[in-house]
Formats: C-alpha cells, sequence, structure tokens
C-alpha cells in the first residue's frame, strides 16, 4: 500500500480530494485517515460551521439544514487562502454541499493552488445510516452535537443531502472527479478501497499526460 500512496501524493501535488456520503457514512473518519496517509490537512465544512456557530453564539445547523450558501462562503472558503495550509495537500470533507457552490468552491480551491483533483462518494443506503444513528445515540460518542439531537433532525439531514447535495455529486460525476466507494463495510475496507480507487485514478491521468 505505501507505493500506491506515493503514487497518489505524487499526482496530488497540493491538490485537494473532497469527500461525501450520508450523514454517519464516515466522512471524517475516513478523511482524517486519508489526510494522514497522504500528509495532507483535513477541512471539515461540518467542524468549521459549529466552531463558528460557537464563536458567534448562533444556532444555524440545529434543526438538520444546511447553512445559507452566503455564510457558506464566509465562514468556510477562506480556509483554502490560509499560509499554513499552502504547502499542503487538502482533504476536505463536504465542502459545497448545496448545488451550485460546487463550482465556487473548485474556482476558490484552485486559485489557492488546491484544485479539486477527486471527489469521493461513500456510498451507503438511509437505511444503514439510521441505524448508525440509533447505535450512535445509545454510545453517545457524537459529542451532544445539535444536528444529532433526535430523529427528526437527523432526518431533516437526510432530506437536505438527497435535494440538495445529490445534485453536486451528480456534477461531480459530470466532470469525471467522482469516486465512488461502498460505505457499508469496515472502516478499514472502506480505507483500502479509498486508495485502491484513488490509485486507479492517480495511474490513468498520470498517463494521460504522459501520452
Amino acid at each position: 500500500m505505501d507505493e500506491k500512496i506515493t503514487i497518489i501524493k505524487n499526482w496530488l501535488g497540493t491538490g485537494s480530494i473532497n469527500i461525501f456520503g450520508l450523514p454517519m457514512s464516515g466522512k471524517d473518519t475516513q478523511g482524517v485517515r486519508l489526510a494522514e496517509a497522504l500528509g495532507a490537512k483535513f477541512l471539515s465544512s461540518g467542524i468549521i460551521i459549529r466552531a463558528k456557530e460557537e464563536e458567534t453564539k448562533q444556532s444555524l445547523t440545529g434543526n438538520g439544514a444546511l447553512i445559507p450558501t452566503n455564510i457558506f462562503y464566509d465562514w468556510v472558503l477562506p480556509y483554502f487562502e490560509r499560509a499554513d495550509l499552502r504547502d499542503f495537500p487538502l482533504v476536505l470533507s463536504s465542502i459545497g454541499r448545496w448545488y451550485g457552490e460546487e463550482s465556487v468552491v473548485m474556482s476558490a480551491a484552485a486559485g489557492a493552488g488546491h484544485d479539486i483533483k477527486a471527489v469521493i462518494l461513500l456510498n451507503i443506503s438511509e437505511a444503514d445510516v439510521e441505524t448508525r444513528f440509533e447505535a450512535a445515540k445509545i454510545l453517545d460518542d457524537r459529542g451532544g452535537r445539535a444536528d444529532d439531537k433526535d430523529v427528526a433532525t437527523f432526518r431533516t439531514r437526510l432530506e437536505e443531502f438527497r435535494t440538495k447535495t445529490m445534485p453536486v455529486i451528480n456534477h461531480y460525476h459530470d466532470l469525471d472527479l467522482l469516486i465512488t466507494v461502498n460505505g457499508d463495510q469496515s472502516r478499514d475496507a472502506v480505507f483500502i478501497e479509498i486508495i485502491e480507487k484513488l490509485y486507479e485514478k492517480a495511474l490513468s491521468e498520470t498517463a494521460e499526460k504522459s501520452a
């Protein structure tokens, strides 16, 4: 696997990989692990937004809805320009979840030298993530997040993904950036599949450049 990771790193440069999936699909878990493997910096829109909500004493996501696009731009996009991230690749967790935001995100990333080179979809059914949600409530391992407070709120998040984020993912598919990974397997198996598919993409695009 080390050789494959080296090939991915060389292909990625200071570019970025954006990870999407339903709530509870493991975006942050896999994103952190991938960032560590690639020597990249990890940025999660959810983590950034929750920190900003606490800082500004606002509750914009507690009902499960996505934040308005203008606030997303103000709060999240400046991270691409941070000096401490300039020389690193980025692994993004759902940066730009509302259809239309993806074009602005791609422009901001490219302008800062972090072109989006791949988009990963952790594919898992709504029934399976609801099971994960119920298990997480019992274990109480989500840090008391407001957007996980009850089933109704969680189902709002699912609806937001279905209606607002799936068109984003479809757009990335049309741009030939999308990699679909089976999210309904062990964490290690998900990670291995991510590496395998990124490796295949890296090999293919490197060969095209050399041709």
